[in-house]
């Protein structure tokens, strides 16, 4: 087993500062969010320069990038939120391709139309789990297309709250490219960051 951190956790917006800080941290792997190459974490594009950058960060530095960052708020009470959200997931899903991530992470998300880390009641009503069943069908779909695999974090706030409903989940998606990411879901942690 090789020791990994989330790669937002040191700063800067170029992706071979970040590794090289991870690298310097004792770190071997990370997982990636695209704020590391000076772009949104959930982009509307990803320019050819920026998977470069990336990629020639990972050589020089050694350090291998075994999960991305895709989180949006997947049960948005808005679809055209949730739209622009699984478009962008599919932008992640083919830098994941290009990059050899094998892994995209994603949390399920909320009801509240304003905070994707706030808790709404409406999260515990069985439309917000149809809701989020549609949108994992549609996510495992891109991911399979693009041969990557989907990695659910469970987080307090969101419809998928325990790793006992992340599994549940993949068990009604019925995907080998869905998994579930166990991991503290204290908001203590950062969104994405591994235990």
């Amino acid at each position: 087993m090789r020791l990994g951190i989330f790669a937002k956790t040191f700063s800067g917006s170029n992706p071979l500062t970040v590794l090289a800080a991870v690298k310097a941290a004792g770190y071997e792997t990370v997982q990636f969010n695209m704020a590391c190459a000076g772009l949104p974490a959930m982009p509307d594009e990803i320019p050819a320069e920026a998977i470069a950058a990336i990629r020639q960060a990972v050589a020089e530095t050694g350090v291998e990038l075994v999960a991305l960052s895709g989180t949006y708020n997947m049960i948005h009470p808005d679809v055209a939120v949730r739209q622009d959200g699984m478009r962008r997931l599919g932008l992640l899903l083919d830098a994941a391709r290009q990059l050899d991530i094998p892994l995209v992470t994603l949390c399920t998300g909320t009801r509240d139309p304003l905070d994707q880390w706030a808790h709404h009641p409406d999260n515990a009503k069985p439309e917000a789990w149809a809701d989020l069943l549609a949108e994992m069908t549609k996510a495992v779909a891109l991911a399979e297309a693009a041969g990557v695999d989907l990695g659910i974090e469970p987080e307090q706030a969101n419809v998928v709250t325990s790793a006992e409903d992340g599994i549940r989940l993949i068990e009604a998606i019925g995907s080998a490219r869905s998994g579930c990411a166990t991991r503290s879901s204290d908001r203590s942690h950062r969104p994405g960051t591994p235990a």
